[in-house]
């Protein structure tokens, strides 16, 4: 008789622990699964598609980005498209140069940014300078923005760099 018990404990026990994990195990996270987004349309925003920027002068990038949840870090990569490769993300697309090969004054700016934690909207406003030895002509202009989860969305626009005179 003992046996009996001891059993029917352990299968009432066996069964309150199944139910136990069957409900921990069906409690939904509250998990971000939505990308943050990146604002370059309004009309203080700064670079547009197809703009100029020039050598030995700064311009100043302006951008929104939002998240749901919170945002992490943004980059800025800007590199030549001489050779016309392609990763817009804009539907209109920009009057190119002649393809030519890169001089060894082509001009590379990549740089991470750091968003203030706990933002959930933020306004980008970097001062960026072209100095005046780089190779003038076709760049993209390339921005990536991580939330807090890890989720990414970039910007890629072209632009040109130009000397003014």
């Amino acid at each position: 008789m003992q046996n009996i018990l001891n059993m029917s404990t352990y299968k009432y026990h066996t069964l309150i622990l199944m139910l136990i994990l069957l409900i921990i195990s069906c409690e939904k996270e509250d998990k971000d699964d939505i990308p943050p987004a990146i604002d370059m349309s309004a009309e203080n925003h700064n670079p547009a598609n197809c703009d100029t920027v020039y050598i030995g002068e700064a311009f100043v990038f302006k951008a929104t980005f939002t998240d749901n949840n919170e945002l992490g870090a943004y980059s800025i990569d800007i590199h030549h498209n001489f050779d016309h490769h392609t990763h817009s993300t804009q539907p209109e697309h920009c009057e190119l140069d002649p393809q030519k090969e890169p001089t060894e004054d082509v001009f590379v700016f990549i740089e991470t940014y750091d968003i203030p934690s706990g933002s959930k909207k933020y306004d980008a406003n970097d001062t960026i300078f072209i100095p005046n030895d780089v190779d003038t002509g076709d760049y993209h202009f390339f921005v990536s923005l991580t939330d807090k989860e890890g989720w990414q969305t970039v910007k890629g626009i072209s632009i040109k760099i130009l000397d003014r005179d």
